[in-house]
């Protein structure tokens, strides 16, 4: 048998699971579920760009992780990478016309996933474990 908390955070990494797998449907507009998020930061930073190593803070990643997710997307041209005029070590992430484009059009998409998912809670407010989830770092925003 294990305990309670560690029982808790198992179960939370399913739901992270089946969360992603369900936003698998934003294929349809090219963009996996982590690519959404980074679309969504960069859409409501400051001037619509942020340092890398900001960008990988907010979504909980490494920087080199948040490296790896953000190369597919320069390929493309969802983003680009900005250098800081006043110190060449800082660069900067920013969300290109084309990135906002596909944000926009898949938003649609991710909302309606969203009140799938969420469909049980019927008019509950979501508050409450908004906070809870904060607690445990979970403050995207």
């Amino acid at each position: 048998m294990i305990n309670d908390e560690l029982l808790f955070l198992m179960n939370i990494a399913k739901v992270q699971a089946v969360i992603s797998r369900k936003f698998n449907s934003l294929s349809t507009h090219g963009l996996g579920f982590n690519d959404f998020v980074i679309l969504y930061m960069l859409n409501n930073a400051a001037e619509q760009r942020i340092r890398r190593i900001d960008l990988a803070e907010k979504i909980g990643l490494t920087a080199s992780g948040v490296t790896r997710l953000l190369s597919p997307l320069e390929k493309i041209g969802l983003v680009a990478r900005e250098t800081n005029e006043r110190d060449a070590r800082v660069s900067y992430v920013v969300i290109t016309d084309s990135g906002k484009k596909i944000f926009e059009e898949a938003k649609g998409t991710a909302e309606l996933i969203a009140k799938e998912i969420l469909a049980f809670k019927k008019n509950k407010s979501l508050r409450p474990f908004s906070e809870f989830l904060e607690g445990l770092g979970g403050n995207i925003e």
